[in-house]
């Protein structure tokens, strides 16, 4: 029978708690949401999921990419930043961006390729923002 040292297993058991990643607080419950306003003007609307912020609340930024394109052929990536807020005994919010994409003043009508989140930062507590 092999006999192997309590501490020997001690250190194996930490060793895989920390390769273990840790879940982040928030997450979003779907993707973003873009709706069209006028020919360059969109609302980009992100579901917050806080389930692991109840009972306390909590807040943050989502940093996301926004890719679009113009009919006359021009593409761009923009970084943009919102900030959200969970209130206390919530599960769940909602934040919303305002974006105007166009170049041309409204000469061309401006198409939103894709939209992608590259970061979504928790603090506990709702905040200040709103």
């Amino acid at each position: 029978m092999n006999i192997i040292p309590v501490y020997l297993v001690a250190f194996v058991s930490v060793g895989v708690a920390a390769a273990t990643p840790v879940q982040p607080l928030v997450s979003l419950t779907q993707a973003p949401l873009v709706m069209r306003l006028s020919k360059d003007e969109f609302r980009i609307a992100f579901g917050v999921n806080g389930e692991r912020c109840f009972p306390g609340g909590c807040h943050g930024l989502i940093r996301y990419r926004v890719d679009w394109r113009t009919e006359g052929g021009l593409t761009r990536s923009e970084i943009k930043r919102v900030n959200y807020s969970v209130y206390p005994h919530a599960r769940r919010s909602i934040t919303v961006d305002r974006q105007y994409l166009d170049t041309a003043e409204g000469e061309h009508t401006t198409h939103v390729v894709s939209v992608s989140v590259d970061l979504i930062t928790c603090h506990e507590g709702a905040g200040s923002q709103g």
